[in-house]
């Protein structure tokens, strides 16, 4: 019989919180991986994502504009150099194109920001 439980979550510590400008996203390495972290100081929430746009395959994501879209105000983040645009919540892109972005879960424990994978 096989085991169909969840391993546990691998969280990496990524950084300090004020590493992350409020309103605003900073680049970490874990994992030889480029993750951007977002702190979404306004509504009060973190994200975190891949940092290439898969546009133009740039690492840049992290220096982009957040903001909200859309009447149920979906948090997303908008790459600085074409301006395709992405949630924060599940990568998908909302600029009508097929692209999309990994999206990792974040959690902030004394002063410290966690970022859960990239496995």
């Amino acid at each position: 019989m096989s085991d169909t439980t969840n391993p546990p979550a691998t969280w990496h510590l990524a950084c300090r919180v004020e590493d992350v400008p409020d309103d605003g996203g900073s680049c970490v390495l874990i994992e030889g991986r480029q993750i951007a972290i977002f702190h979404f100081k306004r509504i009060g929430q973190w994200y975190a994502t891949d940092n290439l746009c898969p546009h133009r395959q740039q690492m840049a994501l992290s220096r982009g504009m957040i903001g909200t879209t859309g009447e149920e105000q979906m948090p997303k983040v908008a790459c600085p150099f074409h301006k395709k645009s992405f949630s924060l919540e599940n990568g998908k892109c909302l600029s009508g194109d097929d692209y999309c972005i990994q999206t990792y879960a974040v959690k902030v424990e004394d002063g410290m920001v966690h970022v859960e994978g990239p496995a």
